[in-house]
C-alpha cells in the first residue's frame, strides 16, 4: 500500500502563509517568507544583487512605505545619492518576513554607515504591542550582529488611518494607533546616543487636529511626494550627523 504524504504543521503553516489574509496572526518573530508572491522573492533576489554592484552607504529596510521612495527617484537622489544610498523595502512586509530577509543573507557583504530601520505597521492588524516590539527589537539586534560597526536609525512607525484598505475592509485605526504609540513608546528607550537613535517624524504627517492630511497620505498610509519630502526634511539632520 502506498504511504500517505506525512502532513506536518510546518506544512500546513507554509499553506497558510500562501494566502492573502492568514486565518492567524504569525508570529512577528519569527521568520517567514511570502510564500505564493512571486515579487516577494523576486526583490528578495534584488536586493542580494544590490549588495555584489557597489558600496552601500545607507541602508532603508522595511515595508511598502520605504519601497515607495522608488516613487519619487529625483527626491531620493538629490536627498541621500551622496551616501550610496540602497533601499530594501517590500510593499507588505510584517516584522517576520524582514527576519526572514535577514536570515537569508540580506545584510551580506555589504558595510553600510546607518541603516534606517521602520517596520511593524503591517503588523498591527494582528499583533499586540508587546509582540511588535520583541520582533523589533530582535530586528535591531540581528543587525547590530550581522553589521557591529553600522549604525541604526530606528524611526517610529509613522501615524496612519483611518482608512479603508484596497481590499475594501475599513481598518480600526484606533485600535492601531493605539499599538504603533505603545510599539514606538517602548523604542523610543532603545537610543543610546550613538550606536542606536531613534527618531519619530510623525508629526510632521499630521495637521492641527492630529489627523493624517490627504495632500500628504492619500490613503493615510502611504505618502505621496510631498510626505517624502517631510521625511527628507525631517530625517536629514539627523542622518547627516550619523554619517559623519
Amino acid at each position: 500500500m502506498t504511504p500517505r504524504p506525512l502532513v506536518t504543521l510546518r506544512s500546513v503553516l507554509l499553506l497558510a502563509c500562501a494566502v492573502a489574509v492568514p486565518a492567524f496572526a504569525a508570529d512577528p518573530s519569527v521568520g517567514i517568507p511570502k510564500r505564493g508572491n512571486p515579487g516577494f522573492f523576486e526583490a528578495h533576489a534584488s536586493f542580494l544583487r544590490r549588495a555584489q554592484e557597489g558600496p552601500v552607504g545607507v541602508l532603508f529596510l522595511g515595508d511598502s512605505i520605504t519601497a515607495g521612495w522608488t516613487k519619487v527617484p529625483a527626491l531620493w537622489e538629490s536627498a541621500w545619492g551622496r551616501y550610496q544610498p540602497a533601499n530594501f523595502g517590500i510593499g507588505g512586509d510584517q516584522t517576520q518576513h524582514v527576519i526572514w530577509r535577514i536570515e537569508q543573507a540580506e545584510l551580506e557583504n555589504i558595510s553600510p554607515k546607518v541603516v534606517v530601520l521602520m517596520i511593524g505597521t503591517n503588523n498591527t492588524g494582528g499583533n499586540t504591542a508587546e509582540e511588535i516590539t520583541a520582533a523589533n527589537h530582535k530586528i535591531v539586534t540581528m543587525i547590530q550582529e550581522a553589521l557591529p560597526e553600522t549604525k541604526i536609525l530606528l524611526l517610529a512607525i509613522f501615524p496612519r488611518g483611518p482608512r479603508t484598505s484596497g481590499s475594501g475592509v475599513v481598518e480600526d485605526g484606533t485600535t492601531r494607533m493605539a499599538v504603533i504609540s505603545a510599539v514606538n513608546a517602548k523604542m523610543a528607550t532603545w537610543d543610546d546616543g550613538d550606536k542606536i537613535r531613534y527618531l519619530d517624524i510623525g508629526h510632521v504627517f499630521l495637521d492641527a487636529d492630529g489627523n493624517i492630511p490627504l495632500d500628504i497620505m492619500p490613503d493615510r498610509l502611504h505618502p505621496n511626494a510631498a510626505g517624502y519630502q517631510l521625511w527628507v526634511d525631517a530625517m536629514s539632520p539627523l542622518l547627516a550627523e550619523m554619517m559623519q
